[in-house]
């Protein structure tokens, strides 16, 4: 039975695979409660679609062509800031929970949850409570616990973002392309980076990333 005897929460889906929004919405559709009412494939869909539909919640991956869902996250609260959203991405890493919860994200959920799991968080976020699958929650406690004198806490949401694109081998000019930020922003960024990391160079500084837990392979693309 659904949790809503009245209106079912709209929710919005977001994620760059046409496959996976499918297996959310037949999911989904099987919940009176829930009404998927939107898909979107990238960060000025979502952002677009969020406007239009005003959906109750937003289920946002996090590895988004362009701009990633967190920034298109950051976009959507400062249109709305009332705005539940919900992380459901493959990657588990403290990090990227960490960064989205500071972002505005209610919750964060993997994508290796059961299928229930994601049910119960759009009930829990649309409801204003924060939900954190219990491998997230795990992962983020033992980040939290630990005291490493250089930490991707110590960034701005800018510069994390900016880190991530470099650590993916992205070039300074691409980068400014992609966040709408002129080269020597980029650059400033850059360099704050790497003061903050204690590193002199760009080897390592992706060396130090992979060291606090961002990889090329734990970083989303998008």
């Amino acid at each position: 039975m659904s949790e809503r005897s009245h209106a079912p929460i709209r929710v919005l889906l977001v994620d760059d695979h046409a496959v996976v929004r499918e297996g959310y919405r037949r999911l989904l559709e099987h919940e009176p409660g829930i009404q998927v009412t939107g898909e979107a494939a990238n960060a000025v869909q979502a952002c677009s679609y969020a406007r239009a539909l005003l959906p109750d919640v937003v289920v946002m991956d996090i590895g988004l062509p362009g701009a990633s869902g967190i920034e298109a996250m950051r976009r959507m609260l400062a249109d709305r800031p009332t705005l539940r959203v919900l992380i459901f991405s493959m990657h588990d890493d403290a990090i990227f929970c960490s960064r989205a919860l500071d972002a505005g994200a209610l919750g964060y959920l993997s994508k290796s949850s059961a299928p229930e799991a994601l049910v119960e968080a759009i009930y829990a976020v649309f409801r204003g409570e924060s939900y954190l699958s219990p491998d997230v929650a795990e992962n983020l406690t033992r980040q939290r616990s630990t005291n490493a004198p250089f930490s991707l806490e110590s960034l701005t949401a800018r510069e994390f973002e900016v880190l991530r694109l470099l650590v993916r081998g992205e070039t300074v000019g691409a980068i400014a392309t992609r966040l709408g930020l002129s080269e020597k922003t980029v650059a400033n960024h850059q360099t704050a980076l790497r003061e903050k990391l204690g590193v002199r160079n760009g080897v390592q500084l992706a060396l130090r990333a992979a060291e606090l837990g961002l990889s090329t392979q734990s970083t989303p693309a998008g």
